[in-house]
């Protein structure tokens, strides 16, 4: 499976306030929230399900990878959504598994890099449940 997705009782701005005090502690940063709701909103489209996408950052270890293969810039920022699932009403969090990522890249030597950021921020989702 491409994702890991998790659902919450939370509001979606408690657990957006949850995950972002858990992605700090990973040393993670929310570099921009794209409410997709609103844009298609404005741009005439009545799309009414809440949608946002987080742009997360490690400055760290985005340095380090993108130094090994340019490639990975088409991956970053990593992002991680959280949406109002449009049947059960209720938030869900989760995010494109780095690991199926880097496969599309074939380099095994990335994998391990990709492998601890999962995990960092499945973890941060997890805590933010």
């Amino acid at each position: 499976m491409f994702h890991y997705t998790v659902e919450t009782g939370k509001s979606m701005d408690e657990a957006i306030q949850s995950l972002e005090v858990s992605l700090k502690e990973e040393k993670f940063g929310v570099l921009w929230q794209f409410d997709i709701e609103e844009t298609l909103k404005k741009k005439g489209f009545n799309f009414e399900q809440p949608y946002k996408i987080l742009e997360v950052c490690n400055p760290k270890v985005a340095n380090s990878i993108l130094t090994e293969n340019q490639l990975i810039g088409y991956f970053l920022p990593c992002k991680i959504v959280v949406y109002q699932d449009a049947e059960t009403k209720k938030t869900k969090m989760g995010l494109p598994k780095p690991t199926a990522l880097i496969e599309m890249i074939n380099e095994e030597s990335l994998m391990d890099i990709a492998t601890e950021i999962e995990n960092r921020l499945i973890s941060c989702i997890d805590k933010s449940v």
